[in-house]
């Protein structure tokens, strides 16, 4: 049974409309939890009625659990984890058959563990379907602690499960004098999302008021109000970010939430002073946008296969570098997100939080009262992490402590400002950290790049001209004869035009180039005896390593991008 067969039989069933179903699969995607966790989770559908619309799916009879029959015999049948990791509750006994609840009676893992469990009691197995309300109910029979916890919570009968931000009404207070520019401001917050802009920028000019979206990494001006509202506007952003009104001599910065299309968007806002008034830059931090899974991020071929080979290994440090706005931050969340787990401890410092991801202990460093992220690190080291994430190397301190968090048996994620993958490890030694310790600390440097993605509707293939022919002639000629065969000649470009769907633009999002250079026995010999960046990178050849050019070029050849902003972003090496 698939997440769409039981949504699809749940609308049949009339307790779900389209419109909540759509946000269900896309919170699914986001998430990464099933559908029936979410519809359970949210309290869409009730999960008694979940339970008997997949009975009728699969076929395996519904049955309500009465936890009271559940006694010590079958516990031990049945022990604690086995129930919890596989979602299973034994029901009774009776003879030479054990009866188990189970909440997915199509799981072959959970079917073998509990066959495994019946023959090795020289017992037969008998299944029933039953709820995750049920399930839950029978797991407290097992801990008397958490039985208690949950008597205790329950009795002080706390209505709301969720705590985190409060969330802004964009429109709240929208009457009298004050209502156009609350609505002013509420949509322009509206038509950013609407737009998928990363950044808000409202501008005093010296005749008018400038409000500019940051998209597809352009900045483009969208509206231009009277200057008299500048003072207006700038302090409703203000009032709903928490900032002092009555101070515009010096930067501030703050954040709010609101819901917006029945999702949660953060908002970070940053003001700083100028003569001719105060300029506010907003940060659009959309879940959606920014948290994406590791798959979706366009890693490849060999780049994939050393990512994945590194994140086995349970030390050492992986290092994103690029520009600013390159996308090393999100790398670095989807990389998070693939390792966080229960029985893993990940514990960030970050400058500043810029999604908050559930499971993960995520802290804010505050330079301006002595909390960077040096004193961070050290702090982090008593919080008994087994990941550590560290928003920027910026300095020798940083570098060292990371260094030896790592050399002690923490994975440590983190980012570098150097040009390519290379340069990692000229740019740690400039930074005081003796050669000796890279080999052995250092597990992987991933370059990458931000270039925009073709629109899918209006793109259309070419020939390359001859100098663009030859570009990629050369890049192609690096590659693996395996990789060299998926892109026979002659080689189709791919350009986009413009049209309605991505406003005449011929771009639609962005797409990461990427790099990744694995620490080895070879790279060490060369930290030994002298790195240099033309010797990275012939080991790097040797590696086989995709380059941001060749990943570039495989990405246009694929009509994902266009070659020609592939060309202008990276280089040749």
């Amino acid at each position: 049974m698939t997440d769409q067969d039981l949504l699809q039989e749940i609308q049949k069933a009339g307790l779900l409309d389209q419109t909540v179903s759509e946000k269900v699969k896309k919170d699914a995607l986001l998430s990464g939890k099933s559908i029936e966790a979410i519809l359970i989770a949210d309290r869409l559908v009730d999960d008694v009625r979940i339970a008997e619309i997949k009975s009728k799916i699969l076929r395996v009879p519904y049955k309500k659990v009465d936890s009271e029959s559940i006694i010590e015999e079958l516990l031990v049948l049945v022990p604690e984890e086995i129930a919890r990791t596989y979602e299973a509750i034994p029901m009774a006994k009776k003879e030479n058959l054990l009866i188990v609840g189970m909440l997915h009676p199509d799981s072959q893992k959970a079917q073998e563990a509990l066959r495994f469990i019946a023959r090795k009691e020289r017992l037969n197995l008998g299944v029933y379907l039953i709820s995750f309300s049920d399930w839950k109910d029978a797991l407290r029979k097992y801990s008397p602690y958490r039985n208690e916890l949950e008597r205790a919570v329950h009795q002080l009968d706390i209505k709301s499960g969720k705590s985190g931000q409060k969330i802004i009404h964009l429109e709240e207070g929208g009457e009298g004098e004050e209502a156009p520019i609350i609505k002013i401001v509420a949509d322009t917050f509206k038509e950013a999302l609407a737009s998928r802009a990363s950044d808000i920028h409202i501008e005093p000019m010296e005749h008018y008021l400038r409000i500019r979206f940051r998209i597809d990494g352009d900045l483009r001006e969208v509206a231009s109000l009277p200057i008299e509202l500048s003072q207006p506007v700038i302090s409703r952003i203000k009032v709903i970010s928490g900032l002092k009104i009555d101070e515009a001599r010096i930067p501030q910065g703050g954040r709010f939430r609101t819901r917006v299309s029945d999702r949660d968007i953060d908002f970070r806002v940053a003001t700083f002073p100028t003569p001719l008034g105060e300029k506010v830059a907003i940060r659009v931090l959309d879940p959606r946008a920014g948290l994406k899974k590791l798959e979706s991020l366009g890693f490849r071929y060999r780049n994939l296969e050393a990512l994945n080979s590194a994140l086995e290994k349970p030390f050492g440090m992986i290092l994103a570098t690029g520009p600013t706005g390159s996308g090393k931050t999100t790398t670095l969340y989807a990389i998070l997100q693939t390792i966080n787990k229960e029985n893993v401890n990940i514990v960030s410092l970050e400058d500043p939080v810029e999604y908050f991801v559930e499971g993960i202990n995520q802290s804010q460093v505050r330079p301006e009262i002595g909390y960077d992220f040096a004193s961070g690190l050290r702090q982090i080291l008593r919080q008994d992490p087994d990941v550590l994430m560290v928003g920027e190397i910026r300095d020798s301190e940083t570098a060292g402590l990371a260094v030896q968090a790592a050399l002690t048996g923490h994975v440590v994620l983190s980012t570098l400002h150097t040009n390519n993958s290379a340069g990692v490890i000229p740019r740690l030694i400039d930074m005081k950290i003796e050669p000796f310790l890279l080999p052995v600390s250092l597990n992987i440097m991933m370059s990458q790049r931000l270039v925009g993605g073709l629109c899918e509707q209006c793109k259309t293939s070419d020939d390359p001209v001859p100098d663009v022919l030859e570009i990629i002639k050369r890049a192609m000629s690096g590659l693996s004869k395996e990789i060299r065969d998926k892109y026979p000649e002659p080689y189709k470009i791919y350009h986009a035009r413009g049209c309605a769907k991505c406003k005449g633009k011929g771009i639609m999002g962005r797409i990461s180039l990427h790099e990744v250079f694995e620490m080895t026995p070879e790279v060490e010999n060369i930290i030994v005896g002298g790195p240099t960046s033309q010797k990275l990178l012939t080991e790097a050849k040797r590696q086989g390593m995709i380059t941001l050019r060749q990943d570039g070029i495989l990405k246009a050849l694929d009509g994902i991008v266009s070659i020609e902003e592939v060309v202008r972003e990276t280089q040749e090496t």
